[in-house]
């Protein structure tokens, strides 16, 4: 369906305002109430209790790192990712003697794959930025590129283990930058694929490098582990711990080490089956632990996945994933229990070095029809700061907890944070199943949403997402 019956959507049983949102299948119908929730609901006693053991939990899992020199390192890992940048341009003669080129001749003559045409479009507004590259808005053209030269390169390239060595990644993280970087313009035309450079024979030793042994990563995912253990469970029951793109398992391992002698019932899941084997191999032990497959960006099925089953949800590194963050958000505090708590662990703050290895694995599917249908569509980018992730967790229905770590921390600026959010009590909402079955008795079965989900407030969205009130 290209868009929603308007006429069939309106004066809908205690919605005040509704979204369309499409899918890949059938789209998905946010209603929220007519009249909004006051902000400020979070108990301020409760947040405390969450936020000071999480953040004593980051901090003891760095004790004795550097962390004041991180600010420089960052630099130099993305004056790195910068000449990179500038050299395949360059390498490609794209703009010799002050020749310009709009943005199409640049993907052109790099034959990059329509999917990654995007991360092109980030160099270009990119270097400019930096004052590597000029554009003209007259013509729409970019032009004089700073081009790196041979010692320059090798000099930083040289810098880069130093950077590597400061932020605690492993040595294979400097051979995978190195790697990505060599082989861009065939990665770009997607004639290799990054999935081979950082699983390297099925090793996912890069990718804890990534998303585990690294100072950033490894304090989120302890103050996050922290937070999960505070979590409240089911009365004479095991903690229902749901954690959804888990994969190598980086955040994992910390939360079954925080939970040491808890009873547990903890599905790890992801959307691929090769997290699901090498998980078993390292996990598979630990009582009350099950494995199963999740796709973050389908309805959630399944006897082990049902409304108000989880305690806890955690989503580490995942969620950005989400083609409209706000539907992912409906679709896992439905899954709650009442006074359920998410947790989730995002990269909030764009590095340029990712735009040089990592964003290569997060562009769109060769043949998927949309990207991002929130409020990203269109612009060219992958995170959300931390405000936009608070603002999205209250308008689906959570009370957000303070971000951490804090902004005046010394890791803050390293982008990782952990955002998360009690499931918000004593706010009517809609019925999904008065709505649904008003919708029935006006359309056809192959004209209703897939989905219905009740939010507390539909978020702005972009022009190509219909949005409503009743007339």
């Amino acid at each position: 369906m290209n868009g929603p019956p308007i006429d069939a959507l309106t004066d809908l049983p205690g919605v005040g305002a509704w979204q369309w949102v499409p899918g890949p299948e059938r789209p998905t119908l946010l209603v929220a109430p007519a009249t909004s929730h006051p902000a400020g609901l979070t108990n301020p006693g409760v947040e405390q209790a969450f936020v000071d053991p999480a953040s004593a939990a980051g901090d003891a899992a760095v004790a004795g790192a550097d962390l004041s020199s991180l600010s420089q390192l960052s630099r130099l890992l993305d004056e790195v990712a910068l000449l990179a940048m500038a050299r395949v341009l360059h390498r490609a003669r794209l703009f010799p003697d002050g020749t310009g080129h709009d943005t199409g001749q640049v993907l052109d003559v790099l034959r990059v794959a329509p999917r990654h045409a995007w991360i092109v479009r980030r160099w270009l507004s990119t270097l400019v930025a930096e004052e590597r590259l000029r554009y003209d808005p007259g013509t729409g053209r970019y032009h004089d590129l700073v081009a790196p030269d041979r010692v320059g390169y090798a000099r930083a390239r040289r810098k880069l283990d130093e950077a590597r060595r400061g932020f605690g990644y492993p040595p294979s993280m400097t051979r995978f930058f190195v790697a990505t970087a060599e082989r861009l313009p065939a990665l770009l035309r997607d004639e290799a694929g990054v999935q081979e450079l950082l699983f390297p024979d099925g090793s996912t030793d890069t990718a804890e490098g990534n998303y585990r042994d690294n100072l950033p990563s490894r304090w989120a995912n302890h103050a996050a582990a922290a937070i999960v253990a505070g979590g409240t469970r089911s009365p004479g029951g095991p903690l229902r711990i749901l954690e959804v793109g888990a994969g190598i398992g980086a955040t994992t391992r910390p939360v079954l080490d925080a939970l040491a002698g808890t009873e547990l019932d903890y599905l790890f899941t992801d959307v691929s089956r090769f997290f699901l084997t090498s998980a078993r191999t390292l996990l598979g032990d630990r009582p009350g632990l099950r494995f199963g497959l999740f796709d973050i960006n389908l309805p959630p099925t399944g006897p082990q996945i049902t409304p108000g089953s989880r305690d806890v949800i955690l989503a580490a590194n995942v969620l950005h994933n989400a083609r409209h963050v706000g539907r992912a958000l409906a679709a896992l505090r439905e899954l709650l229990a009442p006074d359920g708590l998410l947790v989730l662990v995002e990269s909030c703050r764009e590095h340029y070095q990712a735009l040089t290895s990592m964003y290569l694995l997060m562009s769109p599917s060769a043949g998927e029809q949309r990207w991002f249908t929130d409020m990203r569509s269109g612009q060219d980018r992958v995170f959300l700061s931390a405000a936009e992730w608070v603002d999205q967790l209250d308008a689906a229905g959570f009370d957000p907890l303070p971000v951490l770590p804090g902004d005046n921390h010394p890791l803050a600026d390293a982008g990782q944070r952990v955002i998360a959010g009690r499931v918000r009590s004593g706010i009517p909402r809609p019925d999904p199943v008065l709505v649904e079955a008003t919708l029935a008795a006006r359309l056809p079965p192959g004209d209703r949403p897939e989905r219905i989900h009740a939010v507390d407030r539909v978020m702005s969205a972009p022009t190509t997402v219909p949005m409503g009130e009743p007339r």
